[in-house]
């Protein structure tokens, strides 16, 4: 069983996450009341007035007699769901102090440290009761335990000092050979230039940026995550006769560089959570990997076998085969590789190297729904409001409506080359390509809006409520802000990836990046991220999908991991 830890990080010199009574902006009044017990808290039986908090009635020794502040702060020590989901069906007050604001802030900070920036897009319309929920659910389920990371100023310089001298607390050896991934700092877009450093070889290397040549020297920060050897069968691989048609930029897919080979024994997954491989059915590479059904039940899976798979999760131990989909007369899913995934509602939609996108009907079974060619390989899909978006080899982002007889809208060329990753909601359209460009586009006003330059291409991408993020080709990921069509680079971090970025998941209060460098990584959406989490495997992670807390890998070469809480 791997040690799990959270990662300690430290608070900001000088200031401090205040442990006592809460800033002047969480006072409230207290009503009068009767005296009570825990037992059950009658409403108030006043409306709160302006002023300062009122001293404990004298008469009153109820929870709700305490002055604001202090009653603040007790509920702060209670998990998030509690807050959500029991204390607002208690009484109006205890509903007050769940909705304050600032309240869940300073949870958040007490999660994350105050080092790091939260959220790292804009805070408008922000919910923050959300993403602590999130962020505490994460950490339960990666680590083993909730609780804060941020360090006093005292205990850092010690480990600073520490390492500088070459000495390495205990707990922090390699696990099975695995090494140590590198440090989770930003190339701050908006902050000055920070040391990203790697072991390896028992040295310290920097890892640096090409745009970025000055960096200066940091001691490490001490490192808590969890290395975890996934358990994935070696298989060989299956060799294709359909390479013409696979994408030159495509080719070290199914490649790791130097990267060494992880323990191939049995994981030790953290202990609120099991892994699962679900039985071998395709009979090659699975490229893409989709939870399904919006509980994670349901599982898909796209191979080069040219098949697409529908897994019941719930069905057995280690969950069964539903269906090969299929039109009617044909014994497979396409013609070609089926490279990506993409569902709304009943319908799920897989596109293939075959140039065409078939269409599935889950409520039926996966029925076929149709077949919508588009004239060259399809690389990357999203599905919105019934609306297919599809990019493709051939430089174009098409958008199709599932429901007509002639599906096709409107066929737009952004980019000079392939497009590799696109994200969509109902205004706007983000797309990258292999030219090295990040473009948006209007789907109201149908026209581009704005092209960003990077110096790397974007190969994933994910995209909720005003951010935007995504991983390259070199192992970097990128953070966006998105406002009214206005697409705004933020920072560049390195996560410890070393290769191209086969997923990126974001939600407001996780995130999760996979990489052909055989790994799967599990952060808080900080600026910088922190990662709690590292799963090594012995063969190529080609990408993931995460529904209800459930996380679905796809790696190796026929094999799907299935991470999901224990029952």
């Amino acid at each position: 069983m791997s040690e799990v830890r959270v990662n300690p990080h430290e608070a900001e010199s000088g200031k401090e996450v205040p442990d006592g009574p809460c800033s002047n902006q969480l006072k409230a009044p207290l009503t009068d009341h009767s005296s009570m017990d825990l037992q059950g808290l009658p409403p108030p039986l006043s409306s709160p007035s302006a002023g300062a908090s009122p001293s404990p009635l004298a008469e009153s020794s109820g929870l709700l007699s305490l002055p604001w502040e202090i009653l603040t702060h007790i509920v702060s020590y209670l998990p998030a769901h509690c807050l959500i989901n029991v204390l607002p069906k208690v009484c109006r007050t205890l509903n007050t102090v769940c909705e304050d604001t600032t309240a869940w802030q300073l949870r958040a900070q007490r999660l994350i440290g105050s080092r790091v920036r939260f959220p790292v897009g804009p805070r408008e319309d922000f919910n923050w009761p959300t993403s602590c929920l999130e962020m505490e659910q994460l950490i339960t389920c990666w680590t083993g335990e909730v609780q804060h990371v941020a360090k006093s100023e005292e205990e850092r310089n010690q480990v600073g000092r520490q390492q500088e001298r070459g000495l390495v607390p205990e707990g922090h050896d390699e696990v099975d050979r695995v090494g140590v991934a590198a440090q989770e700092v930003a190339y701050g877009v908006d902050e000055g230039i920070e040391v990203v450093m790697e072991v390896e070889n028992g040295e310290m290397q920097p890892v640096l940026d090409e745009d970025q040549m000055e960096v200066g020297a940091a001691a490490p920060i001490e490192d808590g995550r969890v290395l975890l050897n996934a358990d994935v069968k070696q298989v060989a691989a299956h060799h294709d006769q359909n390479d013409f048609a696979y994408p030159r930029h495509l080719n070290n897919r199914g490649k790791s560089r130097n990267n060494p080979t992880p323990s191939s024994r049995s994981p030790s997954p953290p202990p609120a959570l099991e892994c699962i491989t679900l039985p071998s059915s395709h009979i090659a590479m699975i490229n893409s990997v989709l939870l399904l059904g919006g509980k994670g039940a349901v599982c898909a899976t796209a191979s080069r076998d040219y098949d697409v798979k529908l897994w019941d999760l719930e069905a057995g131990s280690d969950g069964a085969l539903l269906h090969t989909l299929g039109r009617k007369g044909d014994f497979r899913s396409h013609q070609g590789w089926v490279w990506c995934l993409a569902s709304e509602g009943p319908l799920l939609a897989s596109g293939s190297f075959d140039s065409t996108v078939g269409l599935w009907d889950l409520q039926a079974g996966g029925a076929s729904r149709g077949l919508i060619r588009v004239g060259s390989a399809v690389l990357c899909l999203s599905c919105q409001n019934n609306v297919l978006l599809v990019g493709t080899f051939d430089k174009r982002i098409s958008m199709y409506d599932t429901r007509a007889a002639e599906p096709l809208i409107k066929s737009v060329r952004l980019h000079g080359n392939a497009v590799m990753c696109l994200a969509a909601d109902d205004t706007y359209i983000i797309s990258g390509s292999e030219d090295c460009t990040v473009a948006v586009y209007d789907r109201r006003a149908m026209k581009a809006l704005k092209k960003i330059k990077l110096s790397s291409y974007l190969s994933s991408m994910s995209y909720s409520g005003y951010e935007v993020w995504a991983g390259d080709n070199k192992g970097m990921l990128h953070s966006f802000s998105m406002q009214t069509g206005t697409l705004k680079l933020l920072s560049k971090f390195d996560v410890g990836h070393t290769n191209l970025f086969t997923g990126v998941h974001r939600s407001q209060g996780s995130l999760y990046t996979c990489s052909i460098d055989k790994t799967v990584k599990i952060h808080i959406p900080s600026g910088p991220p922190r990662t709690l989490c590292t799963l090594c495997h012995p063969k190529v992670v080609h990408g993931l999908s995460v529904e209800a807390g459930i996380l679905a890998v796809s790696t190796g070469e026929d094999t799907v991991n299935i991470w999901r809480p224990r029952k």
